[in-house]
């Protein structure tokens, strides 16, 4: 493949005559200086004995030494403090380099012209369904509209239905599946209960015998 045109330098670039101020501020918010750690915040130990936890049967002091309780996770425990954050009144917002126009910018009429047959696509796809298909390649303005409202059009709304359909098909069958999953649940929870209505009478008749 020929191209007739080469790369353009862009059109403005950044100042070389400025740079961010040294007092520019960026941090949108800043620790609350008014915020005060709350009294006894350290004292709150990270991990504690686990209270049920209890010594083996088989624990001898003299061999094993004096027995302690493994430790857990305290769920008093909230971490290292930090103040809260506020907005910061010196933010100025992200800095943006000025800029001025290149100078080695040259306009090129030619930079997209290609001296080929052929066009070559490279698709990255991040939604699976898209179709990519019917290129146009022209240069007449009028072609590419009645292609967009014509044949482009008629297409794309028969492939919008059939999206619906799918969707709507896909619905109502995870709707009968949970549905019959509901169905299930209920059938095991009325199945219990009948089996332990069933343990009741049968207690119930025991004792009567007893009787």
């Amino acid at each position: 493949m020929s191209m007739t045109g080469t790369s353009c330098p862009p059109k403005e670039i950044n100042d070389p005559s400025i740079t961010k101020p040294a007092d520019w501020v960026e941090e949108k918010e800043i620790p609350d200086p008014e915020d005060k750690k709350p009294e006894g915040y350290d004292d709150i130990p990270k991990e504690i004995p686990d209270p049920y936890a209890k010594k083996p049967e088989d624990w001898d002091a003299e061999l094993d030494g004096e027995w302690e309780a493994p430790t857990i996770p305290n769920p008093e425990y909230k971490g290292e403090w930090h103040p809260k954050l506020i907005p910061n009144p010196a933010y100025k917002g992200p800095w943006v380099h000025p800029q001025i126009p290149n100078p080695d910018y040259h306009h090129d009429a030619h930079i997209y012209a290609y001296d080929h047959e052929y066009v070559a696509f490279e698709i990255w796809q991040v939604k699976s369904g898209t179709i990519f298909d019917h290129i146009l390649v022209t240069d007449s303005l009028e072609e590419a509209e009645a292609f967009a409202t014509g044949h482009f059009a008629q297409q794309q709304k028969a492939e919008k239905a059939m999206y619906d359909k799918q969707e709507e098909e896909k619905q109502e069958k995870e709707k009968a599946e949970r549905e019959a999953e509901k169905q299930n649940l209920e059938e095991e929870e009325k199945k219990e209960d009948d089996d332990d209505d069933e343990e009741e009478e049968e207690g119930k008749g025991h004792t009567h015998d007893e009787l």
